[in-house]
Order: C-alpha cells, then sequence, then structure tokens
C-alpha cells in the first residue's frame, strides 16, 4: 500500500508535491521520493523515511520544474532495505519515464521473465513497480513505432499493460516533454482521483490517492479515475481521457474503507467518514444480538480509524461513549517492527489508558479489525489494568482469515488469529469477555448504502475470493513460502497507524 501523486501545474510544484505527501503519510512510511520535469530532465530525490525527514531544502531546490510525481512507499513485494526499490523510478528508453505506482502485480515475476527473454529489458530490483514500468515503457515504444508519440499511442499502450497484467495497480508516469499519464487497474481495486484548480496561469490538475490530498492543497476533486481508465494530460494542461480496458468493473479494496484511507477523503464518490458511520450502525445491531446491552456500560474505541464507527455504534444503542485511551503519534508503527516482544513492548508506549474512564465499568472496545490479534490482546489487558470489570471487543470489520495479494501486507494464514477457530475461541485467545465480528455482508452494505453503483468489493482477505481469477491454492503457498524467509509483519490495528 502506497501513496502517489502527480501534478501538471503552472508554476513550481516541489513544494506541493511535499505537502501533498504530507496528507498522504498514512499509507506509507517506509520510504518517500519526489521527481520533476524541468528544461526536458527529470530531477529525483527519494530516501528511506517520512516525508518531513527525507526532504531538506537542498533536496526541495534540486527539484525544479512545474510538474512532477511523488510517492510514500509502504513496501510488499520487493524488500524494504534497498533504496533502489523506493519510488520514483525512472526508464530512459522510450522518451524517458518517471513512474510512480499503489498496488500489487500478481504475475510480476511471469511478467519479469518475459520482459528479459522477449522484449530485452532488464529488471534491476525485486520490485513488481519497476517489472510494470517496463511493461509499460515496452508497450509504449510498440504503440508509437519509434516515431512521434501522440494521444492515441499513450491509450494503446495502456490498454496492452491492461492485457498483460494481473492484479492492483494505480499508476501515475510522466514521459518527457509529452505530459503526464495516470491509469488504474481494470477492477479498480486502487483508488486513483482526479483534482484541478485555476490560476492566474491556466488550468492546474492533479491526480493522487485520496482526494485529501487534492483538497488539503487547494485543489477540487474533479471525479475518481474510473476502472479501466486512462487520463493524459499534455505539457500544455489540455486532458484527454479514454476506456482502455476490454470489460472494467469496479470492485474496490474494502479494507481501504475499513482502515487505509483517511476518515476525510472520499473514494469512488464515498465518504470514508460516512461509510464508516455506515459500519458502526450495521456493528451496533450485531452486538445488541449477540451480547447483553444491559452489561455494557460504556463503548470506547481504538484510536483512531474506529472512531466513527465507535460513536455510531454508541449512539444507535444508547449507550455512554467515552475516550479512554490516548494515542501517542510519536511512537512507529508496531505492525513492522522485528519481534514479538517489541511489539507488545510499542503498543503499550503508543496506547495509554486512562484509568476512571476504566475503574469497575464493563467496557466494549470497538477496533476496525482484527489481524494477529497481538494487539488486541493487549488493548484487552490494558483495560483490565486500569480496572475494568469486563471487557466486551468489537470489529468493524470480520474475521480476516486469507491473506491479501493485491498491496496490503497481511500475515500468512497460520499468522491470523481467525484461522481454524471460531468468535469463542478468538474471544478466549484476546481475554475478552464477549467477541462481535462485523457481517461481510453488512461491510460491503455501508459502503453501498452509499454508492450504490459499487456492485462488489475486493474483499478477499475475509472470503478467499480473489477478483482478478488468478489465485489458487499454489500461490498463495508460494506466497507464504517467501514471507517464511523474510521479516514477519506483526499485528495490524488502528492503534499501530498513523493515522
Amino acid at each position: 500500500m502506497c501513496g502517489i501523486v502527480g501534478v501538471a501545474g503552472a508554476s513550481p510544484v516541489n513544494q506541493l508535491i511535499y505537502d501533498s505527501l504530507l496528507l498522504l503519510q498514512h499509507r506509507g512510511q517506509d520510504a518517500a521520493g519526489i521527481s520533476t520535469s524541468h528544461e526536458q530532465f527529470f530531477n529525483m530525490y527519494k530516501a528511506h523515511g517520512l516525508v518531513r525527514d527525507v526532504f531538506r531544502t537542498r533536496n526541495m531546490r534540486s527539484l525544479p520544474g512545474n510538474s512532477g510525481l511523488g510517492q510514500v512507499r509502504y513496501p510488499t513485494a520487493g524488500s524494504s532495505d534497498s533504496v533502489d526499490e523506493a519510488q520514483p523510478f525512472y526508464v530512459n528508453a522510450p522518451f524517458g519515464i518517471t513512474f510512480v505506482h499503489n498496488g500489487n502485480l500478481t504475475n510480476w515475476r511471469e511478467l519479469r521473465e518475459a520482459l528479459f527473454k522477449i522484449d530485452r529489458r532488464h529488471i534491476n530490483t525485486n520490485s513488481d513497480s519497476e517489472v510494470l514500468l517496463n511493461v509499460f515503457a515496452h508497450e509504449l515504444q510498440m504503440a508509437s513505432s519509434g516515431g512521434t508519440l501522440n494521444e492515441d499511442a499513450i491509450f494503446k499502450a495502456v490498454a496492452a499493460v491492461h492485457r498483460r497484467a494481473r492484479g492492483a495497480y494505480a499508476v501515475i508516469a510522466q514521459i518527457a516533454s509529452y505530459g503526464i499519464v495516470a491509469f488504474r487497474d481494470p477492477h479498480g481495486i486502487r483508488p486513483l482521483c482526479l483534482g484541478s484548480r485555476e490560476t492566474d496561469d491556466g488550468t492546474e490538475w492533479m491526480v493522487a490517492s485520496e482526494s485529501v490530498a487534492l483538497t488539503g492543497c487547494g485543489y477540487n476533486l474533479v471525479r475518481d479515475v474510473q476502472p479501466g481508465e486512462a487520463i493524459f494530460i499534455d505539457i500544455d494542461g489540455k486532458l484527454a481521457s479514454r476506456q482502455c480496458a476490454e470489460a472494467p468493473e469496479l470492485t474496490p479494496c474494502v479494507f481501504e474503507y475499513v482502515y487505509f484511507a483517511r476518515p476525510d477523503s472520499v473514494m469512488d464518490t464515498v465518504s470514508i467518514y460516512h461509510a464508516r458511520l455506515r459500519m458502526g450502525e450495521y456493528l451496533a445491531d450485531n452486538v445488541a444480538k449477540a451480547l447483553r446491552l444491559g452489561e455494557i456500560d460504556v463503548v470506547m474505541p481504538i484510536p483512531d480509524s474506529s472512531r466513527p464507527s465507535a460513536m455510531q455504534l454508541a449512539s444507535h444503542l444508547g449507550l455512554d461513549y467515552r475516550e479512554g485511551f490516548i494515542k501517542n503519534r510519536y511512537v512507529g508503527r508496531t505492525f513492522i517492527m522485528p519481534g514479538q516482544a517489541v511489539r507488545k513492548k510499542s503498543v503499550r508506549q503508543k496506547l495509554s489508558a486512562i484509568d476512571m474512564e476504566f475503574r469497575g465499568k464493563n467496557v466494549l472496545l470497538v477496533d476496525d479489525s482484527i489481524v494477529r490479534g497481538t494487539t488486541s490482546r493487549e488493548i484487552v489487558d490494558m483495560a483490565r489494568a486500569a480496572g475494568a470489570n469486563k471487557v466486551f471487543f468489537a470489529s468493524a470489520a470480520p474475521p480476516v482469515r486469507f491473506p491479501n495479494v493485491y498491496g496490503i501486507d497481511m500475515p500468512t494464514r497460520s499468522e491470523l488469529i481467525a484461522v481454524g477457530r471460531d468468535t469463542a475461541d478468538i474471544a478466549r485467545e484476546i481475554g475478552a469477555n464477549g467477541l462481535v465480528y462485523q457481517n461481510i455482508e453488512d461491510l460491503e452494505q455501508s459502503i453501498r448504502d452509499l454508492n450504490p453503483a459499487i456492485r462488489g468489493f475486493e474483499s478477499s482477505c475475509f472470503t478467499g475470493d480473489y477478483v482478478t481469477g488468478d489465485i489458487d491454492e499454489a500461490y498463495l503457498q508460494r506466497l507464504e513460502q517467501t514471507r517464511g524467509h523474510a521479516q514477519p509483519a506483526g499485528e495490524m490495528s488502528t492503534s499501530e497507524k498513523d493515522d
């Protein structure tokens, strides 16, 4: 999962891209990078770390130009160790292209082999993003027949990418001396939206993962990039778009709405905040069926992304709502830390309980999801240590029982607490007096209520159904074997995300 942005401006864009990446920082904290175009040359700087730590004044001065790209990286395929795998990526042929990508290809190994044996292109990292860039570059060369590039050739190249690539991808690319191209996979799994603003020098355009990057920088949200669609903004600021997929169908990742996206974003015309409120209403109905409401004194969220759901749940059931946990935003994300002991220590440092809100009460804790269970167990223990009488737990998402292969670094099945356990078993594992999960039908309906045009979702981590149709048991086993040689990820929860 990453955050990407592209700007076609009428004045220097380095500060603008920097500001937009700060607004997308929640989507990746491993690395950050910016590239700009100036006088037919690309300028680039990227490094490991948060946006505020990566870029200094000298770096910003080295990024002149009125158009450019940026990315904040959260590693999935590939390795987080090498800065070479930070983005943007660059290839010099054809024309010169810089490139940022959010998502994960499921056939990147086959594509990498074909690129070397057939297309004669060498891939220098283990990043699927570099593979996708080279597929696009090759198809662009074929579509232009080695001559002058035009709008039709660009859209033809994107159509060819759709035929070759499988998985999730939202892409922004800049072609030297031509303009910016943005496109989204035919399923629309990963988000991408378009914004504009009028200046004295003309119309400026921005494409970004979330609308908050647009509105936070003074742009108006125009619309979402549609599944399979490509948008081209030339160097004069003229915009053109075309559907480049044969059978596009909007099936966005449901976890974006549950957890990853900021609540002040709008995604595929759905307000993330309103969707989480609706999740709270549906979850409230399940809580009323599964628990005795008379036993619950107070409802508390696990900050931050579960807050809207918890508030709406409490209101729907007529229960008191309290903030029992305070979040320290200056502790690193625990789910990328090595070792169980380190993760447990970090949870305690990142959340602290207000004893007076717990003492002698029966509390219902609401979180956005439960993945590994490590954090949930620690939080329940913290509530009891603060004096809670009984601790109930509710998850705004269903049980996570399958890996995510489209850009979210989920643990393997052996690490997921819900695999092989029913709700009662999981409640005992995390030490709760009772546990309530959201139903998958209710979760999807909470979003569909706000946009009935979304007929399906990428909900594979809950259902095991992968919308691209190319994931089987052999693929999952290879994925788990690969993860077995990598540093394990820890529990993923709102208490571990810089929301």
